[in-house]
């Protein structure tokens, strides 16, 4: 490969239920520490989820909170944090060569959801209606945010792809880059889920949202007592450079991205077909040039549903087999679903592994389900090993959309 058609992670910028940077966030993941808790949403009263606890104010002013959204609140913090994170001067950049990619699970079912509630106070009289809705409701509204608040004159959009959107929104600035559409892309994954009550209604309806005496041990993927999904919000966005500009300016390289790919299952509006998502496993190795052997930690896209972790946990074995020495975690276990963050979080939370040697547990995992066997399964407690130099990333969506990331340590 072209040495300017290598794309390496040069900043991080993150909010997670458990933290707001990644010092911060791996120090909860390597801890145990949980970040769910109850939270009260309209007409269902208190629920678990993922809440997260930022500085809005730290880059936006109070008026541009109001004419916003939190999903574009939430993009704004993690872009500015990212650029700051590469140690980058963003002031002489040209802003016409940066890019800003987002993935999304939903945008919008927050802002209907309030404004019909603002109406219902009237009488339901539409003059009530917000002239702010139809900005705030547009797929592209958090990746839009961003632009305005950092001057920002590239392309920018949204990748709406469920729950694979994190990856997929990476995968996206990948390819910008490869293509010389941008010299900079910013890209990741931002959801808001939690603050529209319609997400906590339809998981319940279909029996598939989590309860739990004590909400920090709600989210238990391959435990036999698991019992659903735990919604979560959050984002995570990478600065992404080719490789000989990061190595120009002497910039911090978290990893080279080797492998990526998505395919569909053509199967079923929810449950996961194992054969296709082990297809996307091994199309990311092929590109990468790699074999499952060389993966050292394998994140798993597990939401703790019944049927779907157990579809994963059959491509994971059709792929990987129960002889290897791939390590395998989950880091939902911890947060929640961060829908169209997932991906980009779940990474992120995995690449200071390169330079710790850690790999952090699965938690909540009490009692394996024996339908979710695999083999170097690590729950519970940090294992260290004595490299980690290839990391793969699962996420998985409804519709049946897969998307695998592959991200080496940096080598020159």
């Amino acid at each position: 490969m072209r040495r300017e058609d290598r794309i390496v992670i040069t900043g991080i910028g993150l909010t997670a239920p458990n933290g707001n940077t990644l010092a911060e966030f791996r120090k909860a993941l390597l801890e145990g520490k949980s970040g769910v808790t109850h939270f009260e949403t309209r007409f269902m009263g208190a629920v678990l989820a993922g809440v997260c606890d930022f500085d809005e104010l730290k880059y936006q002013k109070k008026k541009s909170l109001r004419r916003g959204t939190r999903a574009g609140s939430i993009a704004i913090y993690c872009a500015q944090e990212a650029v700051a994170d590469s140690g980058m001067a963003f002031d002489s950049v040209d802003k016409s060569r940066v890019g800003v990619y987002l993935g999304t699970t939903e945008h919008g079912n927050v802002e209907t959801e309030n404004e019909v509630h603002a109406i219902s106070q009237y009488d339901y009289d539409t003059k009530y209606w917000s002239h702010h809705h139809n900005p705030r409701t547009v797929a592209n509204n958090p990746a839009g945010e961003i632009t305005l608040n950092m001057g920002i004159t590239g392309p920018h959009y949204a990748i709406g792809a469920a729950c694979a959107a994190g990856n997929l929104g990476i995968i996206q600035g990948v390819q910008m880059l490869r293509l010389n559409e941008v010299d900079l892309a910013l890209a990741g994954g931002v959801s808001e889920s939690i603050r529209t009550f319609g997400i906590f209604a339809s998981f319940k309806s279909e029996g598939a949202l989590a309860n739990h005496a004590d909400p920090t041990k709600a989210s238990r993927p391959f435990d036999k007592n698991r019992n659903g999904i735990v919604c979560s919000e959050g984002g995570c966005i990478y600065t992404l450079e080719r490789l000989p500009d990061a190595e120009a300016r002497g910039a911090k390289i978290y990893g080279e991205i080797v492998g990526h790919a998505s395919n569909s299952d053509a199967y079923d509006y929810i449950l996961p077909e194992p054969g296709r998502q082990a297809e996307c496993m091994r199309l990311a190795l092929d590109r990468a040039g790699l074999k499952p052997e060389d993966i050292d930690i394998l994140n798993t896209h597990a939401t703790a549903t019944q049927l779907g972790d157990i579809q994963e946990c059959k491509a994971v074995r059709e792929v990987f087999g129960m002889e290897g020495r791939t390590r395998i975690n989950n880091t939902k276990s911890y947060m929640g679903h961060t829908m169209g963050a997932a991906g980009a979080l779940e990474l992120t939370g995995n690449l200071p592994a390169f330079e710790d040697g850690y790999v952090h547990p699965t938690i909540n995992l009490d009692e394996i389900d024996p339908e979710c066997q695999l083999k170097n399964l690590v729950a519970n407690t940090p294992e260290r090993l004595d490299a980690v130099n290839i990391i793969m990333n699962n996420s998985f969506g409804m519709f049946g959309i897969n998307s695998v990331l592959i991200v080496r340590k940096y080598q020159k």
